[in-house]
């Protein structure tokens, strides 16, 4: 077990901006990070004998910040803010022990199966975002159906993506999925939403810089077919044809699983980290299950969703992290030295 030594917090950060939005000065931040490396001996990525990941699921804006579309308040209302000061002193004070960062970004258009344009009822209303859940039953009964501009849109058949959008709602549940849930426009690609939370990518560029080490932004979400919870797969892999829509993520399963240690934070805990989690707990035990061991959650760096008056998913998020430590994995907290086992 080797226990790292935890640096002082950068005079640059400012934990009371964490909740807001603005430009990162890369050029002042990078001869910052360049002198506290210096100071504080910190040496390249590529020296660590024990290499360790930080996955950071969806740390962006459109999760993050009180005003924006899906905002994770938690429980408490002001969860990923919080979660997220937090996030950033863990980056700062474990700089020299955090080998890699990996931050996956949602990444939509508005034309897609979780967004309302994609549904019309009989009166070609669009359904309600985040109030509204998508079942079988309700496509069978025409409750709600494609709509039928977005196959035109989309370039696709609209006979065949009627077909789809059954088969799909069909397979989540059959998987004991979610169901398919509408969601508000989110994570729109080249908007504002899309991008990390300032804070976040300031402490991520400032460890890029100081440990020469390039961040490694993963995409995920853009396929307009299938939600995109977990980075490491989609909800649905084939189509009602059975031919392939979308595919495992094997190359980042591959890394994930040759690193010593993989810390896991992110919004949401209920949807897009207990997923991902999920996803990487499955190949683990396909592998090896003794290396669930070497996965550590930081439990005060996640919230799950809640809409107050409508849904609240921390019951849900709790029993996914109890399933993860009952399997190995570590529950640990951002203020706590980081102990890797070894």
């Amino acid at each position: 077990m080797s226990t790292t030594t935890q640096l002082p917090i950068p005079p640059h950060f400012a934990p009371e901006k964490v909740g807001e939005v603005w430009r990162v000065p890369y050029q002042q931040r990078a001869a910052a990070a360049r002198e506290w490396a210096k100071k504080y001996q910190i040496k390249p990525a590529s020296a660590d004998k024990t290499q360790v990941c930080l996955l950071l699921i969806d740390v962006q804006n459109t999760f993050c910040i009180p005003s924006f579309e899906l905002f994770v308040g938690g429980q408490s209302g002001t969860g990923a803010v919080e979660d997220n000061r937090r996030l950033c002193e863990f980056i700062y004070r474990n700089l020299g022990a955090i080998s890699a960062i990996a931050p996956t970004l949602d990444t939509h258009t508005a034309m897609q199966i979780f967004h309302p344009i994609f549904w019309i009822n009989q009166d070609g209303e669009h359904p309600t975002p985040s109030a509204t859940n998508i079942t079988p039953t309700d496509i069978e009964q025409e409750v709600w159906q494609v709509n039928p501009a977005v196959a035109y849109s989309l370039k696709l058949d609209y006979s065949m993506l009627q077909k789809h959008a059954l088969h799909y709602v069909n397979q989540l549940s059959q998987h004991g999925k979610y169901p398919l849930t509408v969601w508000s426009y989110h994570s729109i690609l080249g908007g504002i939403g899309h991008a990390l939370v300032s804070a976040v990518e300031e402490a991520v560029f400032f460890h890029c810089i100081a440990r020469d080490s390039q961040t490694q932004f993963e995409i995920k979400g853009n396929n307009p077919l299938t939600e995109n919870y977990s980075v490491l797969r989609p909800e649905v892999l084939d189509g009602a044809d059975g031919k392939p829509i979308a595919q495992k993520n094997s190359r980042l399963i591959q890394q994930l699983l040759e690193f010593d240690a993989v810390i896991i934070a992110g919004q949401a805990k209920s949807h897009c980290v207990a997923w991902t989690v999920d996803d990487l707990l499955t190949e683990i035990q396909q592998v090896d299950p003794s290396l669930a061991k070497k996965v550590y959650l930081l439990e005060d760096c996640t919230s799950a969703v809640v809409v107050p008056g409508v849904v609240d998913y921390t019951e849900q998020a709790n029993a996914a992290f109890q399933r993860f430590t009952d399997a190995g994995m570590q529950i640990v907290k951002s203020t706590q030295p980081l102990a890797i086992a070894s």
